[in-house]
């Protein structure tokens, strides 16, 4: 009647030493270590600067407690450990030394950061310990709010000349064209020209949805975005602001940033371990301009660091196909391009796609018209100084609509195409939260929230061991269980832990003693009616389970409605108490009863269970 099969005692013993080895990492402490990270849009770090890393190390004499790759999105790291604060400060001066060939224009970025001590062992299988939150590490947080109608403004803006020169080449007469709300409205004086504008446009703007109306004597085509091309136009604009922030971030060389997307037009930044608020603002706030210029052939290719470079022209050392002298006035700037995105070339061969506005589009014609053979450039401008993006021979006339091919790879493509749509913030924001923790606040919330789940499950343990007696002790036991479990699946996702999760953690605690509660007060209420030990352990674990359940799911129910409609710390709390029900499911029934059978399932005379007080109607 209580026996569990073999295979469920094995279950329970694969959970506990999953908990055990997972919940282990968190109690190893960190080291002192340094994090060196790209400073340039164009520089990814991979797996191979690991040996450079190493290599400089020891040629100045240094020894690493061990070094590691770590790719987080895009934006690859390397890492190195150190036995203390003194060798952590020698290598970060010698790494910045070694790593960045001129020290006014770094190329990496060495910054000061903490390893976790958890054993090679461990790492091997991926048992990680939590990170911690702005409210346990100290750092500064802003949730930043993105102006999606100034994104639909621009590319309306860019649409409107981009329909003018369109049918201006395809000699296309109109009465007219301007803005009504989020449409453009083009106005025809014939049937027959609007249907030729109508064939013209829908050919080269798929993302349109054209409308046929009139408007007084004048006949109007009415063009607006597709409602999944709107929805897109804001996702790209959104996204582009992240990868922009991602790289400015960088600079700072925080250890686990967050930048995530919050709703549809929100950005939260949380840099843990930031204190100087000023320069967080400064690099989030700063500007990148793109320019597209020709390249001076006078100078020949080849001697370009040699040679004198002519009046009017600037010689850039940086980038790809540099060093290159570009001349100093541009055709077009960052501001004329409405979109980039990578696409392939008629040759299937992978380029990247670019739209300007209208603006740029007719710039971009006329500088181009009479230049077919020659050179041009693509500089991305940060911090006053040029990076040469790519360098490409013009084919034919360009205009609102060209691609860069000879990409080589589509990967090289789509990262070509971030920094072209990356080069500066796809639209406005706006800082509509900030907060600032500071180390020691921190330090103090790590060790209350500590503090109040241990002595919260020491006064349930004394509680339940003294009420119920044996079977309060397999509670405790699965509220252990429950705890390791709960704490060892977070750290397997790798979550971020903040002070609302450590509330969490303590409430779970005591929503998960509620259920063998249930268990015990329902096996008491089975002796009281005369049902024997046996009998009275077999229902009440099975009646008590229906009231487990329905309790658990309506609380689950409330916890997703948090998850999915709160934000920030709403839902760190309800991530945490989502998962804490769970693993209390789990412990509550499954592992408390697997105690139950092992205890007293093997005994066939068993006469009395220790379960405390049982008061009976008649006594």
């Amino acid at each position: 009647m209580n026996r569990y099969p073999l295979w469920k005692y094995i279950l329970i013993g694969i959970a506990l030493v999953f908990g055990v080895l997972y919940t282990i990492p968190n109690f190893f402490g960190e080291s002192p270590a340094v994090q060196v990270s790209s400073a340039k849009a164009t520089v990814k770090v991979d797996a191979s600067a690991t040996a450079r890393v190493e290599e400089a190390l020891s040629r100045n004499g240094i020894k690493p407690e061990g070094i590691t790759f770590d790719l987080s999105g895009n934006q690859g790291s390397v890492r190195a450990r150190f036995r203390d604060t003194d060798t952590q400060f020698k290598a970060k001066a010698v790494l910045e030394k070694e790593l960045n060939a001129d020290p006014a224009d770094p190329t990496y970025i060495v910054a000061f950061n903490l390893m976790p001590n958890t054993p090679q062992a461990l790492q091997g299988i991926n048992a990680k310990p939590m990170y911690l939150g702005l409210d346990l590490r100290g750092g500064v947080h802003f949730l930043m709010q993105v102006d999606t109608k100034g994104v639909l403004n621009k590319r309306l803006q860019g649409l409107q000349a981009s329909v003018r020169n369109m049918l201006r080449d395809k000699n296309v007469r109109h009465a007219g064209i301007g803005r009504n709300g989020d449409a453009i409205e083009i106005k025809f004086r014939e049937p027959e020209t609007l249907a030729k504008g109508r064939e013209v446009l829908a050919s080269q703007l798929s993302e349109l949805v054209f409308q046929e109306g009139t408007s007084g004597t004048d006949l109007t085509l009415v063009a607006s975005y597709r409602p999944d091309a709107l929805k897109r136009t804001v996702e790209e604009a959104v996204q582009q602001n992240i990868s922009t922030l991602s790289k400015r971030v960088n600079e700072l060389g925080v250890a686990e940033p967050v930048i995530q997307r919050q709703g549809a037009d929100r950005i939260v930044v949380q840099l843990p371990g930031v204190q100087d608020v000023s320069r967080a603002k400064d690099i989030i706030g700063r500007t990148a301009t793109l320019e597209v210029r020709m390249v001076d052939e006078s100078v020949t290719r080849g001697t370009e660091e040699t040679a004198a470079v002519p009046f009017g022209s600037e010689l850039f050392k940086v980038g790809k196909g540099a060093p290159v002298v570009l001349y100093k006035d541009p055709i077009i700037t960052g501001d004329y391009i409405s979109s980039a995105s990578a696409s392939f070339d008629q040759n299937h061969q992978p380029a990247v796609s670019i739209d300007l506005n209208g603006d740029g589009g007719r710039r971009m014609r006329e500088a181009t018209r009479e230049k077919i053979g020659k050179l041009m450039a693509i500089v991305l401008f940060e911090k006053n100084r040029g990076e040469v993006l790519t360098v490409a021979t013009i084919r034919d006339e360009l205009g609102s609509r060209f691609q860069i091919t000879g990409m080589g790879s589509a990967e090289a493509a789509n990262d070509l195409a971030l920094l072209l749509r990356a080069g500066s913030l796809a639209a406005p924001m706006e800082i509509i939260e900030e907060r600032t923790i500071g180390p020691q606040l921190g330090a103090d919330n790590i060790k209350k929230g500590f503090n109040s789940t241990v002595y919260g499950f020491a006064a349930i343990a004394i509680f339940m061991v003294i009420y119920y007696h044996l079977f309060g002790f397999f509670s405790v036991f699965a509220l252990a269980v429950n705890l390791l479990l709960l704490i060892a699946v977070l750290s397997t996702l790798q979550a971020t832990l903040t002070l609302p999760g450590m509330a969490a953690i303590a409430f779970t605690l005591g929503m998960a003693i509620d259920a063998n509660v249930l268990i015990n007060e329902r096996i008491r209420e089975e002796l009281r009616a005369g049902n024997t030990p046996q009998a009275a352990i077999a229902a009440g674990f099975d009646r008590a389970w229906a009231t487990i359940l329905d309790s658990n799911v309506t609380t689950m129910i409330a916890g997703l409605a948090l998850l999915i409609f709160g934000s920030g710390a709403i839902r760190g709390f309800a991530v945490v108490h989502c998962l804490g029900i769970l693993t209390s499911i789990f412990s509550s029934v499954f592992v408390s009863r697997g105690l139950a059978n092992f205890w007293y399932g093997r005994k066939k005379k068993l006469t009395t269970v220790s379960i405390g007080q049982v008061w009976k109607p008649n006594a």
